[in-house]
């Protein structure tokens, strides 16, 4: 495979919008020969994913982030290139205003073929006032799916989360029952909230930060990864962010070592990473593929 660049990974980013803009869709000087993204079990949840889920929330925040601000046609040609190489998993929340991409891609992705996740922000937002399962009915209507295949409490930050969500969970809880959603559980954005969720029974998923380095985490490596292991060995299903440290990790080693040190670890099922060009599609596609044989 060929290697590139620390400046060529950064640019991509900017050519790929670039490209986009004049139309192209990332065909014409893409291999199309590039690998497929398997699909693996989401712990014991019963749920099948695309082992790499496409982030929309890169810098995201007040309904917006780098995926939404390129434009939805400019983002739907990165997500159709993605889905003809497996990457049909798409990881949208509130937060970033993204369940209107979501709405485009599935257009063209059979609902029955995609995995849909998102997050429910649960602090009071001038977007946000509605009653938990009112919110929960919103993001149907936004995303045109009846159901979502996993449902997450958006960035909890502390131990109490249990008590101080109650409501969401609740509500959560009515939505499985009615099949609005597969799976429940939470972004973790703390080690306190991380190790109250490895126990809880009622989270089936935990979105958690992850990568060898220990950026933008919640506790060292070791400590994430232990609590992590606990977790999947109860039967959770684990997925992995900042597996780039937020596009801090960008050097070809830092990319390198942090998929091995993820995929290899057996406790993290998928990972979600932001991705704004076709080229990093291929990249980390085709890497994702290979370290898969190899670890």
């Amino acid at each position: 495979m060929a290697q590139i660049s620390r400046r060529q990974f950064i640019q991509t980013g900017v050519i790929g919008a670039a490209a986009a803009t004049t139309g192209f869709t990332g065909m014409s000087y893409i291999s199309p020969a590039i690998s497929t993204i398997d699909r693996v079990k989401l712990g014991k949840t019963g749920l099948v994913v695309p082992r790499l889920a496409l982030g929309t929330g890169t810098h995201g925040g007040k309904q917006s982030s780098d995926m939404t601000r390129m434009g939805i046609q400019n983002w739907v040609k990165i997500a159709r290139y993605a889905s003809e190489h497996g990457m049909t998993f798409y990881d949208a929340a509130d937060l970033y205003g993204s369940h209107q991409n979501v709405k485009e891609i599935l257009k063209e992705v059979p609902r029955e073929k995609a995995t849909l996740l998102s997050k429910i922000w649960t602090r009071p937002e001038d977007w946000n006032k509605d009653a938990p399962m009112a919110t929960i009915d919103r993001f149907r209507k936004e995303t045109g799916s009846d159901y979502f295949d996993i449902m997450l409490l958006h960035c909890m930050t502390n131990e109490k989360w249990q008590e101080e969500k109650k409501p969401y969970i609740e509500a959560l809880s009515a939505a499985k029952q009615k099949g609005i959603v597969k799976t429940v559980g939470l972004s973790c954005h703390s080690f306190a909230a991380l190790k109250i969720a490895a126990e809880d029974p009622w989270v089936d998923v935990i979105l958690a930060r992850i990568n060898p380095e220990g950026v933008i985490m919640d506790a060292s490596p070791d400590e994430v990864m232990a609590v992590l292991k606990k977790a999947h060995d109860s039967g959770k299903g684990i997925i992995g962010m900042k597996i780039f440290g937020e596009g801090k990790l960008v050097q070809e080693s830092q990319r390198e070592k942090s998929l091995k040190y993820v995929i290899g670890s057996k406790n993290v099922d998928c990972m979600t990473i932001g991705i704004t060009s076709v080229e990093q599609v291929e990249d980390v596609v085709k890497r994702v593929a290979r370290i898969v044989k190899e670890v």
